[in-house]
């Protein structure tokens, strides 16, 4: 699918390509031992080699380095068994050394892809050109007083995968649907948390646009956006302002962008550089970083399922459709949740429940898998009274607000209020025939025709039983009598 541009020289093409930048779970940085954990008092997680320190070497981390090599494998990369540091060199208050180090032409990973699937249920693969490993900056806050601006290097050398993706994407849909997979795949890996909120995740995006079959042409980059729909939405706002340039006449110029979300527009920053403007070379303090083929191959076997494998195994394992089971992998601790739930049980009543009421009583509450009064195994308990015939459909429903409510199983509560199923067909037969009763007229039409009416009947049955009554046993009941 291609996102067309409507200009008044006819349709353009959008072409975009991603540059997210990851921050690396690791407790600490990527070349000194201070803390790697957010927030903190300004400049309290920092170390003489982060504040730039004359004399202060780097050492490489060599858990970074192993999430690096984690991702990449979850990302069907190549691992490049050597790779190297370079000091990328730029002036700014936030960076001590005036230079960052990165990786520029011999990164730990190559080329990869990621498989998106859309809404309409198409799917397009998506080429990673690299992941490096590279530090991060620190933080200038300039909203701390009215005259000055202050420096917090909390952040300054935490380790971040930048990575790379070719300029595959062609709608702001498909930009969405990658995030969304990379984040996945990274918090499925336990490589990066992928909150975007707190910055440990945001993107740079690359936007142009072209006539159908013109090769590419200038590109602008939105730098440091943070969310996905603020991504989406810069896609749009960019190439609108770039086909209108193009087709009055003048040239797009190759610059850093900034996306203002409240006025829905993207704002010059800075011209964009090119590699010659940071003077990259290998930086003499970190030799080549060489690693064993050996050692990525046991790395590759303790890698958890992945997402795509997951959802396969579910519709596989427990038959369930497939719109189900890419909900219930979205994140790890829900695909958990449901395995658990519906461990021994009906898979697709289970993944009915989980992904009806006990998603809807979460987002309706405000609260995560991790902090629900109702645990797996409570959900579990809950079902297997509907399944042994204890409770039915409805009273369930009933039931489970009570859990939410209370925190007590669903046995205690069907057994606190009285609320087994009715399955004594004396009794039923008695209610069918009291309702018969009391609304001649409604059988005299069923039996003249209207069989709809037979619902009518049903439902007024199972309210005169107060809902404890067997739907199966009272349907052959009425059916016997009408």
């Amino acid at each position: 699918m291609t996102y067309l541009i409507e200009g008044r020289d006819g349709p353009w093409e959008l072409v975009v390509g991603l540059e997210v930048h990851a921050q690396v779970i690791s407790q600490s940085k990527l070349f000194s031992g201070a803390s790697a954990s957010y927030g903190g008092e300004p400049n309290t997680h920092v170390s003489l080699v982060d504040a730039g320190f004359p004399g202060m070497l780097p050492v490489i981390n060599r858990e970074c380095v192993a999430q690096a090599v984690r991702t990449g494998l979850g990302l069907k990369a190549r691992v490049n068994l050597e790779s190297r540091f370079d000091r990328k060199n730029y002036f700014y208050a936030d960076l001590p050394t005036g230079y960052q180090i990165s990786q520029f032409t011999h990164p730990i990973i190559g080329e990869g892809a990621i498989e998106i699937e859309l809404a309409d249920g198409s799917t397009r693969m998506i080429g990673i050109t690299r992941l490096h490993l590279e530090q991060d900056a620190g933080k200038s806050m300039h909203d701390q007083d009215p005259a000055r601006s202050f420096i917090d290097l909390n952040r300054a050398g935490v380790a971040l995968m930048e990575i790379v993706s070719e300029p595959d994407i062609r709608t702001p849909e498909e930009a969405g649907a990658y995030l969304r997979k990379l984040r996945m795949i990274l918090r499925y890996l336990g490589t990066c948390d992928g909150n975007m909120e707190e910055g440990s995740m945001r993107a740079d995006v690359n936007v142009s646009v072209r006539k159908a079959g013109e090769p590419f042409r200038t590109r602008c980059e939105i730098k440091n956006v943070n969310s996905i729909r603020y991504v989406m939405q810069a896609i749009e706002v960019e190439a609108v302002r770039q086909v209108e340039i193009w087709e009055g006449g003048g040239s797009v110029d190759q610059e850093t962008r900034l996306f203002d979300p409240a006025r829905s527009e993207t704002r010059s920053l800075r011209s964009k550089e090119d590699a010659h403007d940071y003077r990259y070379f290998p930086d003499p303090d970190l030799l080549p970083l060489v690693i064993e083929e050996a050692w990525v191959q046991d790395l590759a076997a303790h890698l958890p399922e992945l997402p795509d494998a997951k959802c396969q195994r579910f519709q596989d394992e427990y038959g369930i459709p497939r719109y189900d089971a890419g909900v219930l992998v979205a994140e790890q601790a829900t695909a958990d949740f449901y395995e658990t739930v519906a461990r021994g049980r009906d898979p697709r009543l289970a993944a009915n429940w989980v992904i009806g009421d006990f998603f809807a009583a979460l987002n309706r509450t405000g609260r995560t898998i991790q902090d629900s009064p109702i645990s797996a195994d409570a959900l579990g308990g809950m079902l297997d009274l509907i399944t042994d015939g204890t409770i039915n459909g409805k009273i369930a429903k009933d039931v489970f607000e009570e859990m939410l409510e209370s925190g007590e199983s669903a046995a205690e509560i069907v057994e606190r209020k009285g609320l087994r199923q009715v399955t004594d067909t004396g009794a039923i037969d008695a209610a069918v025939q009291a309702v018969l009763d009391k609304n001649p007229d409604k059988l005299a039409e069923y039996r003249s025709g209207k069989d709809k009416l037979f619902g009518f009947f049903v439902g007024q049955v199972m309210k005169a039983m107060a809902g404890k009554g067997n739907p199966a046993l009272v349907n052959e009941a009425l059916k016997k009598v009408l």
